[in-house]
């Protein structure tokens, strides 16, 4: 069954040169024309990929660090101990997981988007799968939230300032918001840039043939925007 738009849909739509693959530039232009809500519209950029998600060797996941972040607050729960808790706080940690946070946390609590953790930790941690499992928050190495010691400062600061995660989902596509309708065109290109890079430095060797097969852009509630290849996987962070 076709899905009913609504009239300012539809009025974006007919902005959008459907046979067109636009340039990446020109996208995010025409994503920011495009967005008819009334609230700051994420940014979500769509990719599908020439992966087998059934297949263990050609999994595509990773972290980038966006250098003009995802314009809200972003809460960071740092598991440490020891003279790190001082690091951790003084690196913008929200909330440090002693004993009695991780108690809290069994019962339900997560008032925080991000979960970082250090090795040494992840045995206490691990208890709170249960909980921070089913909400996305477990740390996890290949996600880049467990850390090494002398890494932790780093980790948080750049959680704070805004990092997204992506993987590859069972219908062989990734996602990843790149910022708000909000932000003027050059940050959401930096950004574009910035989870591009770390796509393709993701990509595993088992993957052959073209890795971006197709990929969009568009505002929250607006139309998809093709993009246009070639152009989309030579974008760098800045």
């Amino acid at each position: 069954m076709a899905i009913a738009h609504g009239k300012k849909y539809r009025e974006s739509l007919k902005q959008i040169d459907k046979a067109k693959r636009y340039a990446p530039k020109e996208a995010v232009a025409l994503a920011k024309k495009t967005s008819s809500a009334k609230f700051d519209a994420g940014v979500q950029l769509h990719m599908t990929l020439g992966a087998d998600p059934k297949q263990a060797d050609q999994q595509v996941r990773g972290t980038a660090s966006l250098p003009h972040g995802l314009g809200k607050t972003i809460r960071v729960m740092a598991f440490v101990g020891g003279e790190l808790v001082r690091a951790a706080k003084d690196a913008g940690a929200d909330h440090i997981g002693d004993d009695e946070t991780i108690a809290k946390i069994e019962g339900g609590w997560s008032d925080f988007e991000v979960a970082i953790a250090t090795p040494d930790m992840m045995t206490k941690v691990a208890k709170l799968g249960r909980v921070l499992g089913r909400k996305g928050l477990m740390p996890n190495a290949k996600s880049g939230t467990v850390v090494q010691p002398q890494d932790i400062a780093k980790a948080i600061g750049e959680a704070k300032r805004g990092r997204v995660e992506f993987r590859l989902d069972r219908s062989g596509a990734i996602h990843a918001v790149i910022g708000k309708v909000s932000f003027d065109e050059q940050k959401l290109l930096d950004n574009m840039g910035a989870v591009m890079e770390a796509v393709m430095q993701a990509k595993p060797a088992a993957i052959k043939g073209v890795y971006v097969t197709r990929a969009s852009l568009n505002a929250n509630m607006a139309p998809a925007i093709r993009l246009d290849i070639p152009a989309l996987t030579s974008l760098k962070a800045k």
